[in-house]
């Protein structure tokens, strides 16, 4: 495993850290861990040298923190890792949440301390929640006790409002989004200059986009066929970002053994500066013609499944972005069609509650709409 610097701290984070929102489950239900065959996925990562571990609040329903405490406790492995966990806004409705929530966390994840604690998912709304409830100085109040060791936020808001943010405390580390199509999102990779001028780490989420870069188009696997040096399009969206840096950790999210082995791998050989200028090239042409698809720019974090209806909306963003990017239109019309009868989108309140807290600022709603609209017989 490669090591990087962690900003101001005397501490080697592993360059690919192991996020726990998509861990294997049971009948496609996200509050049904595998245990047996997470746990074997904990074990490996372990022993092939990751050393970060990232999970929140609101993770697989709440069993993310459950399950990791439960692991960790019954291997003796708590002092193997290191804890990075979020205290969720959107709980919030009082000051005195803040504790309830974060003993509550502490008591899944059976731990004493956690060594690495965000803010949730901030953008000016939740920053301006977390500032009405003092959450800077409980933060502190939470350092100086020694339960947490060291603050951070994850964010999904613009360049601006990142800037904002980062200037208003003495943050160790930042989590933002970034992969190598969007390199101006959010808070972009401007962002991550200023965070890393700051001494401030940075730890990156989505390197794959949900998934939507495994699996390119004809079209775009071309471009990668064609490039000088030969790597898969999971390897070449892992490399864009160990390229640089002054990214200390690319966080993600595993679903099988096969995933976790296979990016273990690109993170033995990761080095930084290591991109040639026809890589670049070649991914600046990959990134032209995304650029072309008009996508739902879903990621399949599964935020949204406080639906009260229960409807799966990433599965229906996923087969609807498949169908915009191969354009396989009777397999579109087929599954749609079966949600059809189940009256999936019939379900549908409108109440929004899945726009409130979705990362990407999907007007989903609208865009289950689209979705309808794509069918021949919905015109």
């Amino acid at each position: 495993m490669q090591y990087r610097n962690f900003g101001k701290l005397d501490f080697k984070p592993s360059v690919l850290g192991f996020g726990l929102m998509r861990l294997p489950v049971v009948g496609n239900d996200s509050a049904k861990i595998d245990y047996p065959q997470a746990e074997e996925m904990i074990r490996y990562a372990i022993e092939n040298g990751i050393n970060y571990f990232d999970t929140a609040y609101v993770y697989h329903q709440g069993q993310s923190e459950i399950f990791l405490g439960k692991t960790l406790k019954k291997n003796n492995w708590r002092e193997k890792i290191n804890i990075a966990t979020k205290l969720p806004s959107w709980n919030l409705s009082s000051k005195n949440d803040l504790d309830k929530i974060f003993e509550e966390q502490l008591k899944r994840l059976q731990t004493d301390y956690v060594d690495f604690y965000l803010l949730h998912s901030l953008d000016l709304e939740q920053w301006n929640l977390f500032q009405k409830f003092d959450a800077l100085n409980w933060l502190d109040k939470k350092i100086q006790e020694g339960k947490i060791k060291y603050a951070g936020f994850s964010f999904h808001d613009d360049f601006l409002v990142f800037e904002k943010i980062i200037n208003s405390y003495n943050w160790t580390f930042c989590l933002l989004q970034h992969d190598l199509l969007d390199i101006d999102y959010q808070a972009g990779i401007n962002g991550i200059n200023l965070a890393y001028d700051k001494n401030i780490a940075v730890v990156t989420m989505e390197p794959l986009k949900g998934g939507k870069l495994v699996n390119p188009s004809p079209n775009i696997n071309s471009i990668w066929e064609e490039a000088e040096n030969k790597r898969t399009p999971v390897q070449w969206a892992f490399d864009y970002l160990w390229d640089n840096p002054q990214i200390s950790v690319v966080l993600s999210g595993m679903s099988s053994p096969a995933q976790l082995k296979e990016n273990i791998e690109y993170a033995n050989k990761s080095k930084a500066n290591s991109l040639t200028d026809k890589d670049k090239q070649a991914i600046e042409k990959v990134r032209q013609e995304y650029q072309k698809i008009k996508t739902v720019p879903c990621t399949k974090c599964n935020y949204c499944s406080i639906c009260p209806q229960k409807i799966n909306i990433p599965i229906i963003f996923e087969i609807y972005n498949d169908f915009l990017i191969y354009n396989q239109k009777d397999q579109f019309d087929k599954k749609i069609k079966e949600l059809k009868e189940k009256k999936e989108f019939e379900k549908c309140l409108e109440c929004k509650k899945c726009e409130s807290i979705c990362p990407q600022k999907i007007k989903i709603v609208d865009e289950l709409k689209n979705v309808l609209t794509a069918l021949p017989d919905n015109k």
